[in-house]
């Protein structure tokens, strides 16, 4: 999921000027020797490439949106996944520099670098790569809870879920006929989702991925390895786990079994945070459609988005807010012991 301020979306075109020459010239000023290679990998709310050079491996270069985050809030992000890979987590970090700099300014992009590290997405069918996972997540936990992001933001039902809705509602998105019932829909569940966190209780907030779903999570023959830490947040550790079930209720038991199990080899988990499976899902849907909107005005989301906006689209939110809305009145999942 994505932190953003709110932008005009009929002007938005921030990677315009991003051409083909200025990548190469931005990695060649400092100081690497590019051989031409030049291939666009799948992200949206940035822009990553990699890159073949001359006599080495190929690297990939991660220019950021401009306006998105803060120099200090992507210095953290790279601090973060550094910190992990000097622990030998598996974790894609950034390269650093002679000086120990990670993040680079070249024109009007800042961008940064890290190694070429390929891999195979993998499903969640198989308890030992659950299991695997719990255990992977735990270890990043378990140093996230060591201190806090000041630059970061926090998972929150305000941000998430209340900001997210009205800039959709404000900015007309929605057709006309359709507008009255998704403000009824947001009205009822944002009560039910306060409920699940007063349930939960004061759970500890850590630093987090953040957007832990499986095209986040490569895997080779040694196993996975995390790829991009753009959206780490503070946040409850369920946050990163339950991104990971799919299914009915009791295929996602088993799986949150497995998972769990895993997990508590290396890190303890408050079966409190389990009342927050749902809202925060709910929260993630209502925030994804909000990021689509704001981003809208961005030239390659129209492209890559052609069903967002649309009636069908907004009609089919409804029905699955509803769904969930049903989902947020059942009692949690549960770990099974």
């Amino acid at each position: 999921m994505n932190n953003m301020t709110a932008v005009d979306t009929k002007s938005e075109a921030p990677y315009q000027l991003l051409t083909p020459d200025l990548i190469l010239d931005a990695l060649e000023a400092h100081g690497y020797q590019c051989d031409g290679r030049l291939l666009a990998l799948n992200s949206y709310e940035n822009r990553v490439y990699r890159v073949g050079l001359e006599d080495s491996p190929p690297i990939v270069a991660k220019f950021y949106r401009p306006g998105r985050w803060s120099d200090d809030a992507i210095h953290e992000e790279h601090s973060f996944s550094s910190e992990l890979a000097e622990l030998e987590l598996p974790v894609v970090a950034p390269i650093k520099d002679a000086s120990g700099l990670s993040l680079y300014q070249y024109h009007d992009f800042r961008f940064s670098i890290s190694p070429n590290c390929g891999g195979r997405w993998q499903e969640m069918e198989n308890p030992d790569h659950l299991a695997w996972m719990g255990r992977f997540i735990a270890r990043i936990h378990a140093i996230g809870a060591a201190k806090r992001f000041q630059y970061r933001h926090a998972i929150s039902i305000e941000q998430y879920g209340i900001k997210s809705s009205q800039y959709i509602l404000s900015n007309n998105f929605l057709p006309m006929e359709l507008e009255i019932p998704y403000k009824a829909l947001i009205e009822a569940l944002i009560p039910r989702i306060q409920s699940a966190f007063d349930a939960a209780g004061a759970v500890k907030m850590i630093r987090l991925h953040g957007d832990c779903h499986l095209g986040n999570i490569l895997w080779t023959d040694t196993g996975p390895h995390f790829v991009d830490f753009d959206d780490c947040c503070m946040g409850p550790a369920i946050q990163d786990l339950w991104m990971l079930l799919s299914g009915d209720r009791r295929q996602m038991t088993i799986q949150l079994t497995d998972l769990l199990d895993g997990y508590s080899e290396f890190y303890d988990f408050d079966p409190r945070e389990l009342h927050l499976i749902e809202a925060l899902r709910t929260l993630r849907m209502i925030h994804y459609s909000a990021w689509l909107a704001r981003r809208w005005g961005d030239p390659a989301f129209p492209i890559s988005f052609p069903w967002f906006n649309t009636q069908r689209y907004w009609e089919e939110q409804i029905l699955l807010l509803k769904e969930q809305m049903a989902l947020l009145d059942e009692p949690p999942l549960q770990w099974q012991l």
